[in-house]
């Protein structure tokens, strides 16, 4: 489990194709500093399992099967992209963002990227499904990133993917420690939809509410 506080910016160093997966390894000081073989990295949003560690070199290795590939924004990675960088909580870590499982929901695709003097305004648009468990000034996972959600709307025609949006309005200091400070229009990010809302409604169904 994660807090969707980011870590550490890492960067793809290289990725070997598989017959169904691929091998994909990612320098992170920080983050390979005090894990074990085995242990869950969040990359953008997405659980991977530390296969391979190498402290020297501050490089950890995971494998990601294709439906992992087909799910998320990992789609596509290449070797030099940079990635958000979270280890797995423990039991005396700070919560300072909200549960987040790094289990990816959907992909989405940033509609507009606003910059003002104190801080940048993004819409995200999000497939339609997962709107039922945004709230606004609730929590939401981008890419790995805990964030307020601060606007609910219809992205229309605006994205190619024609849903529903979410806006976020990002620090400066966010901007600089995740990859928002470099996506652009059209990117897409993991979105991970709050979890106690999809308890809350599993339960409520088995009730027959």
């Amino acid at each position: 489990m994660f807090t969707g506080i980011i870590e550490e910016l890492g960067q793809v160093e290289a990725i070997e194709q598989q017959q169904d997966a691929i091998r994909l390894t990612v320098r992170g000081p920080l983050a390979v500093s005090d894990v074990n073989r085995g242990d869950s990295i969040s990359v953008s949003g997405t659980c991977l399992t530390a296969v391979e560690i190498d402290k020297a070199a501050g490089t950890f290795t995971a494998d990601v099967m294709n439906e992992t590939l087909r799910l998320t924004s990992l789609k596509g990675i290449k070797a030099g992209d940079r990635v958000n960088l979270e280890r797995a909580m423990t039991a005396a870590t700070r919560f300072g963002g909200h549960v987040v499982q790094g289990h990816v929901d959907g992909v989405g695709q940033i509609i507009s990227v606003e910059p003002s003097e104190n801080w940048t305004w993004v819409r995200i648009a999000v497939p339609a499904e997962l709107m039922k468990y945004v709230v606004l000034k609730g929590s939401i996972t981008l890419d790995g990133v805990s964030l307020t959600v601060n606007e609910v709307g219809d992205a229309g025609e605006a994205s190619e993917l024609k849903n529903s949006y979410v806006g976020v309005s990002l620090i400066p200091e966010t901007l600089a420690l995740t990859t928002f400070g470099v996506k652009q229009p059209g990117d897409l990010v993991n979105v991970e939809a709050d979890v106690m809302a999809k308890h809350i409604e599993r339960l409520l169904a088995a009730r027959g509410i």
